[in-house]
């Protein structure tokens, strides 16, 4: 079904680029566009100019989930950022809900279809699924736990990706305000305490950081990993340059949860603005657009206490070289 047992993790906010994708594709992985914050128009050009490679690739999308109930909590969190704000001379907006032009990129993708779809936070209507299927895609959940996965099989997807809550970035969890499953010690565990209950290949992701890792978790059942934090500081990475530098940087010893930035649970580096938020109210994508000038204004700056450095448990094993490199290293230590 796949294509090669290493995936690039697609990463929203311009971090998966098209030259990461191919250049991965290049070096026998298999990369992800990541669709999520992009119009119809701008998923379909980079579908567009990766399919001229004739590489094997996916694309990502964030599945929406209804608008936020709490519009008082949002307002009265955007409130409280007023002398940030000022402090980076730039206006918050009101917290606003869209569907991340959902309808017009699965138009887009039943009329040009990619050989793998992704879907995160949470699942469409199965008519959705089976669209794409039917296309000749295949369709591939994330969960972070059992009762997802069984949803995800019910829904008739092909495969399902394993998130350990050790990945960085926006955790795929369904209900956005569950608390983080810890119970599993890495990936590897929880891929094995999923194997009995999976009808589908799972693919394993969160907290890989080498060769033993994807070993072990190919070991535990998963036919694949998907790895992320480790291509950040590659060349071909869209990720900004404090954000690459900080993973690299002694200030930053630790990741945390947070929904000070989007509203959502994500790992990042902890950094002050999470230390100063750790109450922010759930509301996604309302926040995410609320925090959009602050985080653009800091990354600006070259203030990463300011920023969303996402970013897995295994970051110090992030290194500044070419994602060929990377895949390569991942690859060889299969074989070890």
């Amino acid at each position: 079904m796949f294509p090669s047992p290493l995936i690039a993790a697609p990463m929203a906010g311009g971090v998966s680029t098209m030259e990461l994708v191919t250049e991965v594709g290049r070096a026998d992985g298999l990369g992800f566009l990541a669709a999520g914050y992009k119009s119809a128009d701008d998923m379909q050009a980079e579908i567009t100019a990766v399919r001229a490679s004739n590489l094997p690739f996916g694309v990502n999308l964030f599945v929406p989930g209804p608008p936020a109930s709490n519009r008082d909590a949002l307002r009265a969190y955007r409130d409280s950022l007023g002398p940030l704000a000022d402090h980076f001379g730039v206006t918050l907006p009101e917290p606003r809900y869209d569907a991340d032009a959902w309808d017009s990129k699965i138009e887009t993708l039943l009329a040009e279809p990619v050989p793998f779809v992704s879907l995160t936070f949470g699942l469409p209507d199965r008519s959705v699924i089976r669209a794409l299927q039917d296309r000749g895609t295949v369709v591939i959940a994330t969960v972070t736990r059992l009762p997802e996965l069984l949803i995800a099989q019910h829904h008739g997807v092909d495969a399902a990706i394993i998130q350990h809550s050790s990945a960085g970035g926006h955790s795929a969890v369904f209900d956005a305000g569950a608390s983080a499953d810890e119970s599993a010690v890495d990936v590897a565990t929880l891929t094995a305490d999923l194997i009995p209950h999976a009808s589908v290949p799972l693919i394993a992701a969160g907290g890989l950081t080498g060769g033993s890792d994807i070993r072990n978790a190919l070991a535990a059942g998963a036919v694949a990993v998907q790895v992320g934090t480790l291509f950040l500081r590659t060349p071909e990475s869209g990720a900004r340059q404090p954000h690459k530098d900080a993973l690299g940087c002694p200030a930053f010893p630790r990741t945390a949860m947070t929904r000070a930035f989007s509203g959502r649970p994500a790992r990042g580096l902890e950094n002050r603005f999470m230390r100063e938020h750790r109450d922010a109210p759930l509301g996604y994508p309302e926040l995410h657009y609320v925090t959009a000038p602050l985080r653009a204004a800091a990354t600006a700056a070259g203030d990463p206490e300011a920023m969303a450095l996402w970013a897995g448990t295994g970051y110090r094993a992030a290194a500044p070289i070419g994602a060929a490199a990377v895949c390569g290293l991942l690859l060889a230590g299969l074989d070890r």
